[in-house]
């Protein structure tokens, strides 16, 4: 053998006694540590099964009783996504006068916060307490609040109320910081009832409809709706409550969340702000005018049937109005003369008549059974021999109930039917709670007489509420279809659609289109005929509009209650020639003014109409001829320079010189040059600023950045600054400007 196969062998031997010790080394290691493992393995097995029951109660005993986590109420928006109602919590606030800080001291003489530190401390007592309840709260003084709470101690109530009126969280969360409260709620015994208070950012608009919700949070931590789309949508608005435990850790009570609360869906309504707005306004003008009991306005899409503005207006006190109910869906009223148009498309449809057959109403009276009906002209001899299509212009009572008794004095039962096949009683299936039902008297009920059918004819006797009256209106301008009104468009969550609510039709044909047409154009000429003679226009006249063509039907129905109460209305739709837009006005009991559907309810149907359809109204500028004498150079107001020259460069307008580098300028216009010049306008500490031609947030920004106080007055643009600029000034001086 070689001296190279010897150290070969020894090498082979050596390694393998290296790997003998290694193996001797783990088995040491794992017999030592196998007693470790096998003990924590009984240790385990011990704490989970055999003192499971000891380590629950140990657990349980760090561990505070769940609470609630109310969830957030869901979000009410406008159709164009705009926030109509929104939840905020608010706080009553209490004491416990027999928590631990008013106790006696203790026999033992222990430093420990009791009564003494509540009436004699300097920091925590009642005197300085009392001064700052005061300076917050204002309802009473220092001394006044003093006398308050110790009436509290003297009763030692346990939920005696700080405060009347409710408080937000930031109050509250100040007021947890005053003497003595900040000490805990179990020293100082402060605590609080959380509410919730629905805040309508855009206030009245729409309010009766959007609804309220009650401010008590339920046992099971929710809001709950109290009435219109609050109720009818609560179950999705409310959400789902989450709770949470309170945990002792590392000697500290710790907030740990066990289940997430899950907030409310948000609604996205029909309602067009920009049309509730103007709708609200010109029902609530005309009210005031008329010194009103109460009046409705509702316009609806023609094609869809989406509500875009709903006002249910009530006086208050003399002069003011406000939305305490919704007249418009709850209301079962006696429609009066709009009645007239469903009577004569039944009596079209069956051919009892034609718009073209002659029909006399003599000097406007009618005796029937014993009764006298008479039409609104009767003092001045009635209309004589007229057709069947001028009984609707002018609206005689004695026309149609002659049509109506000569048709179904026989048969009545054809004519309800009739009515039925209208839809003017159908059931809408509203989403707002509370709505009423028309009802239509039927032949054999207990108050049928023979007098129901005629003054059926012309809105007597049947109690029908504003929404169906219009639901009928419009289905005659949407050729014919009868259109559930909708109230909400969408439920969305985080912003997203989880649900859409598409367009329904209640009724696909209301009347044959023969029939239809000729409705459509009697109620054109109720607003727009216009008699040569100049004495017989269309009751309608008062609504008649230059800006758009209306169609629509006067209303005037006496209050059985009061022979001087009426209710005054008038129903349609516009533009004529492609109906866009239905609405309904109704004047409840007026004091002032005369009493006509037309003069009353048309007018605001009139400035409603006038108002929403040039709002529609789109002009393409790029295909416009210019003016002569336009302006070609718009005026650009003074202040922070990079906002102006974004907007000059956007229009492309040429400007002197090309750029200024300053963080303020002065514009003003080069007429001759049709240019805009620029010029640098120095602002730095020490110095009054140039701030005449700026608008007054660029003004109070750089009078600020001085260093100044600044006090405003006005709008628009600044005309005149206290000190002129270049003058000396100094930090925290107070300058005064003046905007026009």
């Amino acid at each position: 053998m070689s001296e190279q196969e010897k150290d070969s062998v020894r090498e082979q031997a050596a390694r393998k006694a290296k790997g003998g010790q290694i193996l001797t080394r783990y088995f040491i290691i794992v017999m030592l540590l196998s007693p470790v493992a096998a003990g924590i393995l009984f240790l385990a097995f011990k704490t989970a099964i055999l003192e499971k029951t000891k380590w629950t109660k140990v657990a349980e005993s760090r561990k505070k009783p769940n609470r609630l986590v109310n969830p957030s109420r869901g979000n009410i928006y406008s159709a164009d996504g705009k926030l109509m109602a929104t939840s905020v919590p608010r706080y009553y606030l209490y004491v416990d006068f027999q928590a631990a800080g008013f106790r006696a001291p203790s026999p033992k003489g222990k430093k420990v916060v009791n009564i003494d530190t509540f009436m004699r401390s300097r920091e925590n007592g009642i005197d300085s307490l009392a001064y700052y309840l005061a300076r917050k709260l204002k309802n009473r003084t220092a001394a006044g609040y003093r006398a308050y709470l110790l009436r509290g101690l003297r009763q030692k109530s346990r939920q005696y109320p700080l405060y009347e009126y409710r408080l937000s969280y930031a109050d509250y969360k100040e007021i947890r910081e005053f003497p003595f409260f900040r000490l805990g709620r179990n020293i100082g015994g402060l605590y609080e009832r959380e509410m919730v208070q629905r805040q309508k950012l855009f206030g009245s608009l729409a309010s009766r409809t959007i609804g309220d919700i009650y401010n008590e949070i339920e046992t099971g931590g929710l809001s709950k709706g109290k009435n219109g789309l609050e109720l009818r949508y609560d179950t999705l608005l409310h959400g789902k409550p989450g709770y949470n435990s309170i945990v002792r850790v590392g000697g500290r009570w710790t907030n740990v969340v066990e289940e997430e609360p899950i907030d409310g869906l948000d609604i996205r309504t029909t309602i067009d702000l920009q049309i509730q707005d103007l709708t609200e306004k010109a029902l609530v003008d005309k009210l005031q005018e008329a010194d009103a009991a109460s009046g409705v306005a509702v316009v609806m899409e023609v094609k869809t049937g989406e509500v875009k503005a709903i006002s249910n207006m009530e006086r208050i006190r003399p002069g003011v109005y406000a939305e305490l109910r919704n007249h418009a869906l709850a209301d079962e009223l006696e429609p009066g003369s709009t009645f007239k148009i469903a009577s004569m498309m039944v009596a079209l449809e069956d051919g009892i008549c034609t718009p073209e057959s002659p029909i006399d109403v003599g000097n406007g009276t009618y005796k029937f059974n014993g009764r006298t009906i008479r039409d609104h002209n009767a003092q001045s001899g009635g209309y004589g021999t007229i057709t069947v299509a001028q009984s609707i212009w002018y609206s005689s009572n004695v026309s149609i109930a002659k049509i109506v008794l000569k048709g179904y004095g026989n048969n009545p039962r054809k004519f309800i039917d009739g009515l039925h096949r209208t839809g003017i009683d159908a059931d809408l299936n509203l989403d707002i709670a509370g709505a009423g039902h028309a009802k239509i008297r039927q032949p054999g009920d207990p108050q049928w007489s023979r007098m129901t059918l005629p003054w059926m004819s012309f809105g007597y006797e049947v109690q029908i509420p504003p929404i169906n009256t219009l639901a009928f209106f419009n289905a005659i301008a949407n050729n014919g279809r009868l259109m559930r009104p909708m109230f909400v468009k969408s439920i969305l969550k985080n912003g997203k659609e989880l649900r859409v609510y598409e367009p329904e039709v209640l009724i696909p044909e209301i009347c044959s289109k023969r029939t239809l047409r000729a409705v459509q154009e009697m109620m054109y000429n109720v607003v727009n005929y216009q008699d040569p003679v100049g004495r017989r226009d269309g009751t309608g006249k008062p609504a008649r509009s230059s800006v758009v063509s209306i169609a629509g039907k006067t209303g005037t129905a006496q209050i059985a209650a009061s022979k001087a109460a009426h209710n005054l209305s008038f129903c349609g739709y516009f533009p004529y020639e492609n109906p866009q837009y239905s609405c309904i006005v109704v004047i409840s009991r007026p004091r002032r003014g005369i009493v006509s559907g037309g003069m009353m309810a048309g007018t605001v149907f009139k400035e409603i109409a006038e108002k929403v359809y040039s709002n529609q109204i789109r002009y393409d500028l790029s295909s416009m001829k210019p003016e002569a004498g336009r302006m070609l150079m718009p005026p650009v107001k003074n202040g922070e320079s990079r906002s102006a020259q974004a907007v000059v460069k956007w229009f492309d307008i040429r400007t002197t010189p090309k750029r200024v580098d300053a963080d303020f300028s002065a514009f003003w216009r080069n007429a001759t040059r049709d240019t805009l010049n620029v010029r640098k306008l120095t602002v730095r500490e020490g110095m009054m600023p140039y701030v005449i031609g700026m608008g007054a947030r660029d003004a109070v920004y750089a009078l600020e950045r001085c260093g100044l106080r600044v006090n405003l007055a006005g709008h628009g643009r600044v005309i005149l600054q206290s000190v002129p600029s270049g003058q000396a000034v100094t930090r925290g001086q107070t300058i005064d400007i003046i905007l026009n």
